[in-house]
């Protein structure tokens, strides 16, 4: 099967500049050189992010050369595609600290090293010390401010009547990203989610007008973008979202219990979805477990997206600990995923409890699921909001419980 075929059967494909062409590129014996930008706007990524990492290395085994962009310069800008409002500034400080993170856990998915190793660059490195006046006159004299608010990636912001010239900025800076690749590594083919379609279009677009330039109206060496999806489930939310907030590759943020809870949870109708996605499972075996046993599929799914993500040690970690908690052979909680909260009083509010742990935000929540059954301590059932836990000697830590499948250990502090 080819690489392009593969992409397309297992759901990566979603936009292309040029797709006929692209697709011999990318069949053909000649490598192409590729590239993917992350902005480094936290200290993590996130699922949207290993989607497009996915497809990443789907290219790089395949044989064509990878660039991984960590954008430290258009991070200081902030992308606002999708936005209703502006993107909270990052300090200088704060995007190298984010840069040197993102750049750690991107290696999870993409090779540096052995055969065809991608490269990793920062386009800091080719916007420090461009004097601005000449980026204007080098790349802002391209382009057109009414073409440019036609784009979808400023939609929400003219929507809410913000959109600020600092923002306006962003889409030049990733397309000369794209234009500096070309140049300087040969890069042809720019991979993203579909919410960056417009900064890659410009980037092909600006290509496009400084091929006519210098070759007099003839264009060659032409360039092209390939976008996946943005990842929803079957009701058209956005995948990846917790009560928790976003859920993270960083294990400091997302653990991976957590991790493995969120895919095991996920609706039915988004398991082969995922299972296409995120895993190396042949496509027919794929569709056999989806008819005959969604359980199983979906156990595989959970466990094989953990592997991925945060190895198979942990992932191994997380399935012992499962055993243990929903098995026939349940243990004390010792395996159970551990709040950074610890109990400091010898007697602590059930509702205080529940919130301060983190298992709930509000406590009209637990107040809710002690009313429905749906809180314990210890194995017991809450029977009040009023309920107290009760430090006792020799006891170090107490388990909570949300529903049938959601558990967390808190300490007492020494």
């Amino acid at each position: 099967m080819s690489v392009y075929e593969l992409l397309e059967q297992r759901g990566y494909v979603y936009q292309c500049t040029n797709l006929e062409t692209v697709k011999k590129v990318l069949d053909s014996d000649t490598p192409t050189t590729f590239y993917l930008g992350i902005d480094p706007t936290a200290d993590s990524l996130h699922i949207g992010h290993f989607f497009a990492l996915m497809m990443f290395r789907y290219l790089q085994d395949a044989g064509h050369k990878g660039i991984l962009v960590i954008g430290g310069a258009t991070a200081l800008i902030g992308d606002p595609s999708g936005k209703s409002d502006m993107r909270k500034m990052l300090t200088k400080e704060q995007v190298h600290h984010n840069l040197e993170e993102v750049k750690t856990l991107a290696r999870r998915f993409v090779r540096t090293d052995g055969d065809n190793p991608a490269i990793i660059l920062n386009n800091s490195d080719w916007f420090h010390g461009y004097d601005y006046v000449d980026f204007m006159r080098d790349v802002g004299v391209h382009f057109n401010i009414n073409t440019m608010l036609a784009a979808d990636a400023y939609a929400n912001r003219l929507k809410e009547g913000g959109l600020t010239f600092l923002e306006m900025g962003y889409m030049l800076m990733q397309a000369y990203d794209f234009e500096f690749l070309n140049k300087k590594y040969g890069c042809k083919l720019q991979i993203g989610g579909s919410d960056q379609w417009g900064n890659i279009v410009a980037g092909t677009g600006l290509h496009r007008k400084y091929s006519f330039l210098s070759d007099k109206g003839n264009i060659e060496n032409e360039i092209y973008g390939l976008t996946c999806p943005l990842l929803l489930t079957r009701e058209g939310k956005k995948m990846g979202k917790t009560e928790s907030g976003t859920l993270w590759v960083a294990r400091d943020k997302t653990t991976p219990f957590d991790f493995y809870q969120y895919f095991y949870n996920v609706d039915d109708a988004d398991v082969e979805m995922l299972l296409k996605l995120f895993t190396r499972v042949e496509l027919d075996e794929i569709d056999r477990l989806c008819t005959t046993d969604i359980i199983a599929a979906k156990r595989l799914m959970a466990y094989e997206i953990t592997k991925l993500v945060h190895g198979e040690k942990e992932a191994d970690n997380v399935m012992e600990t499962i055993q243990s908690l929903f098995g026939k052979t349940k243990d004390d909680g010792q395996n159970a995923p551990e709040s950074d909260y610890e109990i400091v009083e010898d007697e602590i509010s059930v509702l205080d409890l529940f919130v301060n742990s983190g298992m709930v935000n509000t406590k009209s929540e637990i107040r809710r699921l002690i009313l429905q059954n749906g809180a314990s301590i210890d194995g017991v059932k809450c029977n009040s909001p009023d309920d107290v836990v009760t430090r006792t000697e020799g006891k170090d830590f107490v388990l909570l419980q949300k529903g049938k499948k959601v558990f967390l250990k808190v300490r007492f502090a020494k």
